[in-house]
């Protein structure tokens, strides 16, 4: 009995990760997309964390479960991928910074009872910041760490495609506009499907009519982390956004890839272009000064001349993620991860899968996954 096909729209970090962990459930795969490289998903920060996340505007307790049970088999997933070669996945120290102690605020508290029993190497301590080089002038009073994947988007995405592509899902380059859910018929009988997994982040403001929808600007500048400007930066170094205050004061330094580091902290609601970089755009240039002012150590950094700047917006859904069937439809819903698509990949698969079975009342076999 041939196995039902289903058609995934988008190919950025989620649309990728859904399309191949439902070849990998038995079904046949189609996936669709406006182009295939690169995807805003590049432009990530990509660091591994426990909702919510640095860049995280979502306190609402329910929406935070639902996170948290999406990430945790996000962290298994990438633990196992970054014992392999090529994948883009690194496992490394995270160190997060507050200004008030952790006891004293009870989102962060809570947090970290929850936190410290899904990873590695977990530490709570507050003389982390003097022992990671932190200036005494930040007013950091208290931190925790832990063992964290960070992803390389770049060498990642490149190695996700190829699994999709092994595994047998047929890639297409088309452009969809209007709603999906008044053209289903349509889509179902061209692409010869049954479902459909929409995961197109900001195009489902058009594709599922979603007003709750709207973009988040971010940037990352990329320096050089070989040691020969500065001492090498093997951990990553983070201060939350105080979602109370309406300025930037996130802090965000990750080491990507062997060679790399990437500088961020910026969060722009409601702006479209990507054409701002260092030199004609103010915020740019403070989250750097912001950065430096952090952790010293930066002040002889060396922009890569390769790519100095990388913008990209970020799909934030005030409602939170919209993982779910569109009733009376065919359709399931995968988008509006935010900031924390490379964290929540994994677990909104699984789950994604599981509402395409259940939708479909299948039991699909298992097929061989590509090593």
């Amino acid at each position: 009995m041939a196995q039902a096909r289903v058609l995934v729209i988008g190919a950025g970090v989620i649309g990728l990760t859904t399309a191949l962990s439902l070849r990998q459930e038995g079904f046949e795969v189609v996936v669709i997309a406006d182009n295939f490289a690169p995807t805003t998903s590049v432009a990530a920060g990509a660091l591994w964390e426990w909702p919510p996340s640095v860049c995280g505007s979502h306190y609402d307790e329910a929406l935070l479960n639902r996170s948290q049970a999406w990430c945790a088999p996000s962290y298994r997933k990438f633990s196992e991928l970054a014992q392999g070669t090529n994948t883009g996945v690194f496992l490394r120290p995270a160190t997060f910074y507050f200004r008030i102690p952790v006891r004293d605020n009870p989102n962060e508290l809570g947090k970290t009872l929850k936190l410290r029993t899904h990873v590695a190497g977990f530490l709570h301590a507050p003389e982390l910041a003097e022992r990671n080089g932190v200036s005494p002038h930040a007013g950091v009073v208290d931190a925790y760490t832990y063992v964290a994947p960070m992803i390389d988007t770049d060498a990642y995405l490149d190695w996700l495609r190829l699994q999709v592509t092994q595994t047998g899902c047929e890639l297409l380059e088309r452009h969809i506009s209007g709603s999906l859910a008044e053209q289903q018929r349509t889509l179902l009988t061209s692409f010869r499907a049954e479902a459909i997994a929409n995961c197109t982040g900001l195009g489902s403001q058009e594709l599922a009519t979603d007003r709750h929808l709207a973009p988040h600007r971010g940037a990352l500048i990329f320096v050089r982390n070989d040691g020969t400007h500065m001492p090498r930066v093997n951990g990553a170094h983070c201060i939350a956004h105080d979602t109370a205050q309406d300025r930037q004061d996130m802090v965000f330094i990750v080491p990507r890839g062997e060679n790399q580091l990437v500088l961020g902290g910026l969060i722009e609601p409601d702006e479209w272009t990507l054409e701002v970089d260092l030199q004609n755009h103010p915020p740019i240039r403070e989250m750097l000064q912001r950065c430096v002012d952090f952790l010293p150590i930066l002040a002889n950094a060396q922009l890569d001349e390769r790519e100095p700047v990388r913008v990209g917006l970020r799909p934030f859904r005030g409602s939170g993620v919209r993982l779910e069937r569109e009733p009376g439809t065919r359709i399931i819903h995968n988008y509006g991860h935010g900031g924390s698509g490379f964290t929540l990949s994994w677990g909104c698969a699984f789950e994604a899968v599981g509402l395409v079975t259940q939708m479909l009342d299948l039991q699909p076999r298992v097929i061989a996954r590509p090593s």
